[in-house]
């Protein structure tokens, strides 16, 4: 199975979810590939500063990280597609990913809010911990999910 997060540059939420995500599934021994993409993603930029130093402090390693382009190749080679906000959503809706394409919020709580994860980028460090915080507590919830036969179930 291939977990595929998006948002927007793939330098910041993504990464962390993706880091998350790769850390609890190798704990838990799922086949589960992990990656990330960005809708307006600068392909090759690093994970943002605020993204690394809050993945060291969480001992994830963000510094080998490199943004990539959402593309329909990438929406078509995952089984599941956690978007970071609405527009993330409809864009890999748009590159093909009906069926398999989600909030993050909506698919790890099991119901339908629309929340978006708030963007640190560019922002104080405290920003990037509650959103580190925040994926944390879903990360938990969709690899749970995913553990228990769920991977293409969307909100309850």
């Amino acid at each position: 199975m291939h977990l595929l997060f998006v948002c927007t540059g793939n330098t910041c939420r993504s990464p962390l979810a993706e880091a998350i995500a790769r850390r609890l599934v190798t704990e838990r021994a799922l086949g589960v590939d992990v990656s990330s993409a960005g809708t307006s993603a600068w392909d090759g930029s690093p994970a943002s500063d605020g993204a690394i130093l809050v993945g060291l402090e969480r001992s994830l390693d963000l510094s080998t990280h490199r943004a990539r382009t959402l593309t329909s190749e990438r929406v078509a080679d995952a089984d599941l597609i956690l978007c970071m906000g609405p527009h993330h959503l409809e864009r890999a809706l748009a590159l093909g990913g009906d069926g398999k394409s989600f909030m993050l919020t909506d698919y790890a709580e099991g119901v339908a809010t629309g929340r978006a994860i708030s963007d640190p980028f560019g922002g104080e460090l405290d920003g990037y911990r509650n959103t580190a915080d925040e994926l944390e507590l879903l990360m938990g919830r969709v690899v749970a999910r995913l553990g228990a036969g769920g991977s293409s179930a969307g909100a309850e």
